[in-house]
This record gives structure tokens, C-alpha cells and sequence, in this order.
């Protein structure tokens, strides 16, 4: 049973998505939208995400989308960064962006309470992440390796441990939803 998710996944940069009004932004959506479900029925109340642009963003955006429908509204979103101020160097828009998320978000806290100083911060923000759910929901293709390569290994070190699920949704996901929306 997952309780608790941690959602992550690529930056928009390394995908090519460089507007919010990319075609690829609501598959993405659409495929973390359909595993929430599937979660949901099956007891899950936290979605954890430390505010990063790009896919922790979208999916926060589906988790408000989901919390609209009745049998859903118990869903909660927690955005736990790994620093403080992690949007300092972000521009207006994506700023905005991720101001406007924070304002539904129901619990929000930073892993180091001091600003970026080391990658350190994003290591302890994984291991953070991985103690704290019972799954890992990741838009990441082990064919195009970017940045969510280090919480999945993360998460691979941990199934060692304990039992931890990790779902990963890929490029050939994404290319099934856009099939299925074709035929339809």
C-alpha cells in the first residue's frame, strides 16, 4: 500500500520544453495523473516534491486537479526543497509559477534551511525523500539519462534495504497516450 509518493522527473530543459504551452506538458500530466489514481485507490494521501521546474511542478498541478474531485479532496502535496530560496535565480515566470503552487501546497519546508551552497543539499534531499514515502514516481527514461538519475539510484540503494516501489513512466508511455488519444 503507498501511502506517501515522492514525484520527480525531468527538468523542462531536458526534454526541449521550453514554454507552458509545450504538446508534451499534458501527457506528462496525463501519465502521472493516471498512476496518482491507481495510488489513490489504493490508499495514498502525500504527494511529496521538492518544487523543481518541470515535471514536480506538473505533477503538483495534477494533484490540485485531482483534489477538485470530491472522492479525492484528502489528497495532500508537501514541497520540501533542498535549500532555501531555491527559486532565487529562476526568472519572473517561473517564479510565479512555483509561488502559485505554493499557495495550495499543504506543508512546505526546506531540507537544509540555508541557501545552496554544495550538491550535498540535493543528496540529503533524495535520502530525505526516499525515508519519508513508500514510492517513487519518476518521469525518467534510462535511455536518456538527466538529473532524476540520482534520486533513482537513490531509490534503487533503498530497495536493498526495505520495501520500496518505483514506477517509472517513460518516452514510450508518453508516446502510448498520445496513440491512444489519436485513435479516440
Amino acid at each position: 500500500m503507498v501511502k506517501t509518493v515522492v514525484i520527480s522527473g525531468y527538468k523542462p530543459y531536458e526534454i526541449g520544453v521550453f514554454k507552458q504551452d509545450h504538446p508534451a506538458i499534458p501527457y506528462i500530466k496525463k501519465a502521472i495523473k493516471e498512476q496518482l489514481i491507481l495510488m489513490l485507490e489504493d490508499g495514498l494521501q502525500w504527494v511529496l516534491i521538492s518544487g523543481g521546474l518541470g515535471t514536480e511542478l506538473w505533477a503538483a498541478e495534477v494533484v490540485y486537479e485531482l483534489r477538485e474531485q470530491e472522492e479525492f479532496n484528502y489528497l495532500q502535496l508537501a514541497v520540501i526543497t533542498p535549500f532555501l530560496d531555491q527559486e532565487s535565480n529562476w526568472n519572473e515566470q517561473n517564479r510565479e509559477w512555483y509561488e502559485s503552487i505554493l499557495l495550495e501546497a499543504d506543508f512546505i519546508d526546506s531540507v537544509s534551511r540555508k541557501p545552496y551552497e554544495k550538491p550535498w543539499q540535493f543528496r540529503a534531499k533524495n535520502q530525505f525523500f526516499i525515508q519519508k514515502s513508500d514510492c517513487l514516481l519518476l518521469f525518467y527514461d534510462l535511455e536518456k539519462e538527466g538529473s532524476p538519475k540520482f534520486i533513482y539510484e537513490t531509490a534503487l540503494n533503498a530497495q536493498e534495504k526495505k520495501e520500496y516501489e518505483i514506477r517509472l513512466i517513460g518516452f514510450d508511455d508518453l508516446q502510448t497516450l498520445v496513440e491512444q488519444d489519436q485513435w479516440s
